[in-house]
């Protein structure tokens, strides 16, 4: 029998904006198809929501970075094609039964194990090192990564692709550098491999050049989840975030100046002041960088963390907030990207990325659909 559980922590994911953010990159890139970036679980949203919201949008694949990854999404009956973009070992490429999945080439090492060892056909997209420096096959090898695929029936090769390094930069030299290179190399494969079905360069951020990419598809990550990477570039790009977590007030009480607050201190009460605890802390993906910087809001109005966060418990001050009770609801990340608490400010304030912040939220939160 199973228990009735309210958790005192709950993530909801917008369908509607998730599929209104894919709208927004279809009409974007529009001599290209949008190929969905699911990889660690799907930047924080949760794998298998987030995909099963995608699964009836008839895409080319999803993106992932593990075999694991596939198995799950296998598992709870995903039916679209996946690409797995990281390193997959040569034995899970052999005994692979998954339907519909094509593994990445990522280096040229491993090309040449797959042309020793691989024992019957796979599909595969060739990675191509443009300027990212990390994975890929280098220029000077292409040549020869060439000629072993041509040589060898069991490498079926579906696309090829490459990355950009620099795409959210104001700067674009770079980037066009890497555009450059990459068109080069996407002309020559058409006319090696007339059979290829996938080109693709580009990122979210790399919306912007998509009408001088030799590209026919782009994979999309954190753009699809709401996030804009340059806020000034992309003001204009309608990008709604899908995430949003909510907590409760689980205890509230009085402090007199002079009190000090948490872990070490690090607070110091200045007035007579009424704080408040919320049952979450940096293992539930708080980023322990917000401690006496960042903020939540209830009833509508923003308040400060003070005092170090915890493990499993955050302190807020909520001397400013009329009628505040215990139990009252808390939003820990907004929906509003102009909020004080939105992924991109909480960023801010703790001083990383988007991405960091968004993977480093634990899938075993729950997460509901809403509409």
């Amino acid at each position: 029998m199973r228990s009735k559980y309210t958790p005192l922590l709950e993530i909801s994911l917008s369908r509607q904006n998730i599929i209104h953010n894919l709208r927004v990159f279809q009409n974007q890139f529009k001599n290209a198809k949008i190929a969905p970036t699911l990889k660690s679980r799907a930047y924080g949203h949760g794998l298998i929501p987030i995909a099963k919201i995608l699964d009836e949008e008839n895409l080319p694949f999803f993106v992932i970075d593990s075999y694991h990854e596939a198995l799950i999404l296998r598992n709870e009956g995903i039916r679209t094609p996946i690409l797995i973009i990281g390193y997959t070992r040569i034995e899970n490429i052999r005994h692979n039964k998954l339907k519909n999945i094509s593994f990445a080439i990522t280096s040229f090492d491993q090309l040449k194990e797959l042309a020793r060892s691989l024992t019957k056909p796979a599909r595969f997209h060739l990675k191509i090192d443009t300027g990212m420096g990390r994975q890929g096959i280098k220029m000077d090898d292409l040549n020869a990564a060439d000629s072993m695929i041509k040589s060898n029936p069991n490498i079926i090769l579906e696309g090829i692709m490459s990355h950009l390094a620099d795409a959210d930069n104001m700067n674009q030299i770079y980037t066009k550098e890497q555009i450059i290179k990459w068109n080069g190399v996407a002309n020559k494969s058409k006319n090696l491999f007339p059979t290829l079905k996938y080109f693709s360069l580009s990122n979210s951020a790399g919306y912007f050049y998509s009408d001088y990419t030799e590209a026919n598809l782009a994979r999309v990550g954190l753009g699809l989840y709401g996030i804009k990477q340059n806020t000034k570039r992309d003001k204009d790009l309608d990008l709604r975030p899908v995430l949003e977590m909510k907590t409760i007030i689980s205890g509230l009480k009085k402090h007199e100046r002079g009190d000090k607050i948490g872990y070490n201190g690090t607070f110091e009460v200045k007035n007579p002041s009424l704080l408040a605890i919320l049952p979450l802390g940096y293992s539930e993906g708080l980023d322990r960088r917000l401690s006496n910087r960042g903020f939540v809001k209830v009833r509508g109005k923003f308040c400060p963390i003070v005092g170090n966060i915890s493990m499993n418990l955050t302190i807020i001050d909520v001397t400013n907030v009329p009628n505040v009770a215990f139990g009252d609801e808390v939003t820990v990340i907004s929906r509003n990207p102009d909020d004080e608490n939105s992924v991109e400010n909480i960023s801010i304030h703790s001083g990383t990325i988007d991405h960091e912040f968004l993977a480093h939220i634990p899938h075993e939160i729950r997460r509901k659909i809403v509409e």
